[in-house]
């Protein structure tokens, strides 16, 4: 049976892709082929930035009241279309019900903050900056900008993230869907032309690396916006700097919990299990690792286990299951792979979620919760991303070492601290490296009108995604200084040296 090949979206229409490879997509909950993706050549893509580039004067013609009216149109429909968005989202990246939902609602959330352009892109003035002169400050927007996708959040990060706030300001649009999870994105295109986006503001394709190339080279291509892994987006942010680009490149993560003897044992627990193990750890602010102080180590693992072994393993459409499958199979490997390096690295293996099977679901994705304790920073676990249900126990003395094993790490994209202590929270909070603090809060991404603020080896750029700093991101600043002549002046001469701005 011939399976379904996708269409990439360019200039308000669907086209067929002239290309010879394309990517197999699977359900991860059953291993089964359900489509396929193409692998879009040179010249589509160059047909994208073609488009937004002629779409780009026009829409940014628009009056900024107008824009945020078509982006509530866009939101009214994603409402609409929640169902088929939250099954698309679950069959093909592997998250139960529950979080596929909230995926679709924080593309909404997204959404619903772009519309407060016409606030956000204000700009600031003062008459008389120097006497009979008056300044301006506009923000205007820049051209075509390049959304490059990760796997794991195909609604949120392309729809909620990057698209709202870049088309609100005027900007176009090419998206590099990822090319295993690219359906909920053509869902998305759907929903674009529907609520009245112009053709050619937005446009998506999925590619090689091959393609993102002429992406970040192309000199029509004013800014990329990356989510992806630290070395790829270290060089996506180098090249693109090279050429005179702005980027920012959100990277990958290993975020740490401090859990303090004071904590509440069982509603920390609770969370950390919430934070670990959500989406099945494939999220850059997932909690892979907790430093819990020495005192109540045996007791927290202990709970920890208990917990962990109540979760439901299944199908992502199974509205009872809490824990759904790896997103594509050769991840699914590099996770058991990760969890037999920690084994032979000589970290104790609490709770092993290899070799998890659903029955009616054998061939899908699945990795059981897993646990190990007595985790160092020298182990491979312990220092890198795994991306999966691994959570690794880190042992301390005291508040002090215990931020000391946190720090050391090379990635600061959230930090946690469980305490019912002021003092330690307040101190916590100043001295951590994370970028998204929680006090108490399992997975501290604030509400979008903040920034997604990760720090060292998670962030490279300037300006962060979400929040005031992303409309600055996508915007430029432009001050107009004004002077009007009166009689006596008109008929002068004589002119200062700096015009009369000192």
């Amino acid at each position: 049976m011939a399976v379904e090949k996708l269409k990439y979206f360019v200039n308000g229409e669907f086209r067929d892709s002239k290309t010879d490879t394309w990517y197999d997509l699977h359900n991860p909950s059953t291993g089964e082929v359900t489509g396929q993706a193409p692998c879009c050549t040179n010249e589509e893509v160059l047909e994208a930035i073609e488009a937004a580039k002629k779409a780009y004067p026009g829409w940014r013609a628009v009056p900024a009241i107008k824009r945020a009216q078509i982006l509530y149109k866009i939101r009214d429909l994603i409402i609409e279309n929640m169902e088929e968005l939250t099954m698309s989202v679950a069959k093909e990246n592997g998250k139960v019900w529950g979080e596929a939902e909230g995926d679709v609602l924080k593309a909404k959330e997204g959404t619903e903050l772009a519309t407060q352009v016409p606030s956000l892109m204000m700009g600031e003035s003062i008459m008389d900056a120097s006497r009979g002169y008056d300044t301006v400050k506009y923000r205007e927007p820049l051209g075509v900008f390049a959304g490059i996708v990760p796997v794991n959040f195909p609604a949120m990060i392309p729809f909620g993230w990057m698209a709202p706030t870049c088309i609100a300001c005027g900007n176009t649009m090419v998206l590099k869907a990822a090319s295993l999870t690219p359906k909920t994105a053509m869902l998305f295109a759907k929903i674009y032309k529907e609520a009245g986006v112009p053709d050619g503001v937005i446009n998506i394709v999925t590619c090689s690396r091959n393609e993102i190339n002429t992406i970040l080279d192309h000199p029509d291509v004013k800014g990329i916006t990356f989510v992806g892994s630290t070395p790829v987006g270290l060089k996506i942010y180098q090249r693109a700097a090279a050429a005179g680009k702005r980027c920012q490149a959100l990277c990958q993560a290993k975020n740490h919990a401090l859990v303090m003897a004071d904590c509440a044992l069982e509603r920390t627990v609770a969370g950390v299990i919430n934070s670990a193990y959500g989406c099945a750890g494939q999220r850059c602010m997932a909690l892979s690792c907790c430093v819990v102080e020495e005192a109540i180590a045996d007791k927290f693992v202990a709970e920890l286990k208990k917990q962990a072994e109540q979760i439901k393993v299944g199908a992502s459409w199974d509205k009872t299951s809490k824990l759904g499958p790896i997103t594509y199979e050769k991840h699914y490997k590099e996770v058991i792979a990760d969890i037999d390096k920690g084994v032979a690295e000589g970290a104790e293996l609490v709770l092993d979620g290899r070799n998890c099977v659903v029955e009616g679901y054998e061939n899908g994705y699945f990795v059981g919760p897993t646990i190990f304790d007595h985790v160092t920073e020298d182990m491979t676990i312990g220092r890198d991303e795994v991306f999966g249900p691994v959570l690794c126990i880190k042992r301390c003395k005291n508040f002090e070492e215990g931020l000391k094993i946190m720090n050391s790490n090379p990635y600061a994209n959230g930090s946690v601290i469980y305490t019912q202590s002021g003092y330690f929270a307040r101190q916590f909070a100043r001295y951590t490296d994370g970028g998204q603090v929680g006090v108490n809060v399992g997975i501290p991404v604030p509400v979008g009108f903040f920034p997604f603020s990760g720090h060292k080896q998670s962030f490279f750029g300037d300006l962060h995604c979400l929040g005031k700093d992303a409309y600055r991101f996508f915007t430029e600043s432009k001050a107009v200084t004004t002077h009007w002549f009166d009689e006596e002046e008109a008929a002068s001469t004589n002119v200062s040296t700096w015009d009369g701005t000192i």
